[in-house]
């Protein structure tokens, strides 16, 4: 059974390696030339990612390239006395199981695992797909699919191709993200320094084994701004628009923007989709239900849905429409409680008066002050809140009779 995933950054690739686990022939096509290995931000993997990926037997390998950032210095806009915060903490209290990692090193650490067993190309993407499977590419030839998976990110090319205008079902949930690249000189690895005033948020930090330093912008804003996605100087415009002014520090920052070898500027967006399969195609991660990025686990929550796509396809036996509905209906709870959990952080994350600034930095306070076993404790009450990602089950799939040697579906 031929497979085609659109998209090698973190779906795809977790996805790959658990088709090709059970017998799938799969081939994975992604639009950029090469894996992307500049910018982009750290993100955090759950009890439920770690567990996969432990099965995976790559934990090694990201437990050794996690950030190491466990103090956070805060600075609320107008005050000069910062706040600090113990991260190792907040962490604890969130997850019993938890790395925060660089999105581009856990990429990578996918796409190695699965190098040698699945078929990759670089630099080309789907532009058709037919109902029989025929896939056409903007650079390659033509050739034929028995499932084609969109895990191709929340601005989806498959999505787009299969869903029409169903495609741009999205909701916007108040605020925009921006990262880009700054001079390692200007942080400490293992401290993040922010500053959080009303609706805006900006931060840094690096890791040891970083050439450069990270810095992350949020800000709110009352209506969704009007501009072009492929248009980066008038994003850079917007950026230093909502934050200048906010410290002198932050303007520092600031100065890198037309300096940066990587600068990455989003809407906080969240799919609204509630069916991702139609035919033969399905959406994976991002591309499917992206809960929001920065404030809805997307990560965690894409690899965990690769997981179950894989799994569900080799105990359907490669009936792709029974293994969908699925897959559809394992992930329905997880996504509509991240979406539920986003839309709230994307609120307390960016707060919207001084007393949510106030709330937002003492709250982060008195969690890292609290004993570490009275924290995790009173977490563990909220499985909707903090600890929503450690909650989310991970199905076990070893029970059942697949083999290398096995393709589903075949005899």
């Amino acid at each position: 059974m031929q497979i085609l995933i659109s998209g090698a950054s973190i779906a795809g690739p977790v996805l790959a390696y658990w088709m090709n686990r059970y017998g799938f022939d799969v081939t994975v096509v992604e639009r950029a030339a090469n894996l992307r290995k500049t910018g982009g931000h750290a993100v955090d993997l759950f009890r439920p990612a770690m567990e996969i990926s432990a099965k995976m037997g790559v934990l090694p390998q990201i437990e050794a390239r996690a950030t190491g950032t466990n103090r956070l210095t805060v600075f609320r806009e107008g005050q000069t006395r910062p706040t600090e915060i113990d991260l190792t903490k907040i962490y604890a209290a969130a997850s019993d199981r938890h790395v925060e990692i660089m999105r581009d090193d856990l990429s990578e650490i996918y796409y190695e695992v699965t190098r040698d067993d699945v078929e990759y190309i670089f630099g080309d993407t789907i532009t058709a797909i037919d109902p029989d499977g025929e896939v056409t590419f903007e650079h390659g030839p033509t050739r034929n699919f028995d499932v084609v998976v969109g895990a191709d990110g929340l601005h989806s090319n498959v999505r787009r191709l299969t869903f029409g205008e169903d495609a741009d079902l999205t909701r916007f949930i108040g605020g925009y993200l921006a990262v880009l690249s700054a001079p390692k000189t200007l942080a400490n690895a293992g401290q993040m320094i922010g500053h959080v005033g009303v609706g805006r948020i900006a931060a840094i930090y690096t890791a040891e084994h970083l050439d450069d330093a990270r810095v992350v912008f949020l800000f709110r804003v009352a209506r969704q701004l009007d501009y072009d996605h492929r248009d980066v100087s008038g994003q850079k415009a917007l950026l230093s628009g909502a934050l200048s002014g906010m410290a002198a520090q932050v303007d520092r920052w600031l100065e890198e923007i037309d300096r940066t070898p990587a600068f990455y500027f989003d809407a906080i967006t969240q799919l609204r989709m509630n069916i991702w399969s139609r035919r033969r195609v399905t959406l994976v991660g991002d591309a499917g239900y992206c809960p929001g990025p920065a404030v809805g686990g997307s990560t965690s929550l894409a690899v965990l849905g690769a997981y179950v796509l894989a799994g569900e396809l080799a105990r359907a036996e490669g009936d792709h429409l029974r293994a969908f509905a699925a897959y559809e209906l394992r992930m329905r709870e997880p996504v509509q409680a991240s979406r539920t959990f986003a839309r709230g952080a994307a609120k307390s994350i960016v707060p919207e008066s001084r007393f949510g600034v106030w709330a937002l930095t003492h709250g982060a306070q008195l969690v890292s002050r609290l004993p570490g076993s009275l924290s995790r404790s009173m977490a563990k009450l909220n499985t909707k809140g903090v600890r929503l990602y450690d909650s989310m089950p991970v199905p076990d799939y070893t029970d059942d009779d697949y083999t290398d040697d096995k393709v589903p579906g075949e005899e």
